[in-house]
């Protein structure tokens, strides 16, 4: 923008400055040229009163000496005829001094009485009648050089130049220092959304101030409608985030009911399985509201990065409990060796938990199902395959909220799944179990930034002679 108010400022200039400076500058040439004119008419009539006395050749020859012009030999006097000798009426006499015209122009001069000027070698020559008694005329000569009608027209064209590239200059001044407080302004504006976008809510923008002065009234309302839009942002966030502690308040109830019941269960291995998954869902919902209550610059830093291998272990061996009960036989393979990947360990957690739960919701009891580990130089995928009737829209079932698996069913797991797939630059897929038959999940996560294109998928392999467990 800077540039484009320089360059528009410079042809603004530039053309009035033309339109200005150009007939000005003919406007002195013609001047120049009128004015060395006039001085040789000023030169010929300063003998008009000699000549008027006399037309003696010494006398004029004196007279002539006696002027600027004709000292300088640029000046001729054309005398008419002695008295008595047959004439024309014209200057049918000697010269006195160095002419240059034409005898034809001079006659014509002298006949005719009046003045004019003629092109001679080197400039013009003025021809000025002047009666010396009755029916005689002599004519004065007065040449001009060329140089006399340009004299004083290069300085005033270097004058006028200069003058136009100054009036160019200050309005490139001008234009700079307007375009420099216009460019600030819209900086101030982009780097402030770029905050507000990184999650800095308390970013505001000056519109009063000497920070402000000079800038445009749009930008000014700009950055007033910025102001006004983070405050509403603040706000809802705010708002969105009591709400969330209100609604995970909700399910202390339903949960003291849960912990209650899983209380009076007894001994037993899917007893303790239960009275587990209640704490940690307590658990889960105390953090729910503590994260909603506090306010996003008080939060602790987090450190990012688990052991993948770890996490899917100690989730699968969360979900094999339900699935004996429900006769459900499992597969875990690929997750021996630790893989590391750049999401934090609860967030997996609930990945996993999300593409299990989806396994043990939307299908049939008793229906097998496997969890891969596939690790390479630049990502780690976990597939997650049932031997159900698999997806009817696969696309359908990857947008938000568009689950309809039924009572408890919300359409957001898979949706949740994707989120942490796409914050390492990977990405999840759905498609059909090549062992099982039915639905299978391909999550990747991406650890490296090398990693272009997922691996094949030949990789995925049952290893270590991994079995079907019950």
């Amino acid at each position: 923008m800077r540039w484009a108010l320089i360059k528009a400022a410079v042809a603004g200039t530039t053309m009035v400055a033309l339109a200005f400076l150009i007939p000005l500058g003919l406007m002195v040439q013609q001047t120049a040229r009128d004015r060395a004119f006039t001085a040789a008419e000023r030169q010929a009539a300063a003998l008009g009163p000699a000549l008027a006395i006399t037309i003696d050749q010494d006398a004029v020859d004196r007279a002539l000496a006696s002027t600027d012009a004709g000292a300088q030999g640029r000046m001729a006097v054309h005398l008419p005829a002695p008295t008595g000798a047959p004439t024309g009426g014209g200057p049918d006499g000697p010269t006195i001094g160095e002419g240059r015209a034409a005898l034809g122009d001079v006659a014509t001069a002298g006949g005719q009485g009046r003045s004019f000027t003629v092109a001679v070698p080197g400039g013009y020559a003025l021809l000025q009648p002047v009666a010396v008694d009755t029916g005689r005329t002599a004519v004065v000569e007065v040449f001009v050089a060329e140089s006399d009608l340009t004299r004083g027209v290069p300085t005033a064209w270097l004058v006028l130049s200069a003058v136009a590239l100054g009036l160019v200059a200050i309005s490139v001044l001008v234009a700079d220092r307007m375009g420099g407080r216009i460019v600030a302004s819209a900086r101030r504006l982009a780097a402030a959304a770029r905050s507000l976008g990184a999650g800095n809510l308390a970013v505001r923008l000056p519109v009063t101030g000497k920070q402000v002065d000079g800038s445009p009234e749009e930008l000014r309302e700009a950055a007033q409608a910025f102001n006004t839009m983070a405050d509403r942002v603040v706000k809802l966030v705010a708002a969105e985030r009591e709400l969330a502690a209100d609604l995970s308040h909700r399910l202390r109830t339903p949960l003291t009911v849960l912990r209650l019941n899983a209380a009076s269960l007894g001994d037993g291995d899917a007893a303790d399985a239960t009275r587990h998954a209640v704490a940690q869902l307590e658990r889960e919902v105390d953090q729910i509201i503590r994260s909603a209550r506090r306010a996003p610059e008080d939060a602790p830093a987090v450190a990012v990065g688990c052991d993948a291998a770890e996490v899917i272990r100690e989730r699968v061996g969360f979900w094999s409990a339900l699935a004996e009960d429900e006769g459900r036989r499992w597969q875990l393979a690929g997750a021996e060796r630790a893989v590391p990947v750049p999401v934090q360990r609860a967030d997996l957690a609930a990945a996993v938990d999300a593409l299990l739960g989806n396994v043990f919701r939307h299908t049939a009891v008793g229906t097998a199902f496997s969890v891969d580990v596939l690790a390479t130089d630049c990502s780690v995928i976990v597939l997650v395959g049932d031997a159900g009737p698999g997806y009817s829209d696969p696309a359908a079932a990857l947008r938000r909220g568009e689950g309809h698996g039924g009572e408890g069913s919300t359409g957001l797991g898979l949706d949740i799944v994707r989120k942490l797939a796409e914050s390492t630059g990977g990405d999840l897929a759905l498609g059909r179990s090549a062992v099982l038959g039915g639905a299978e999940t391909r999550l990747r996560l991406r650890t490296r930034a090398e990693d272009d294109a997922p691996p094949a998928r030949s990789g995925r392999r049952r290893s270590r002679g991994a079995s079907f467990q019950k």
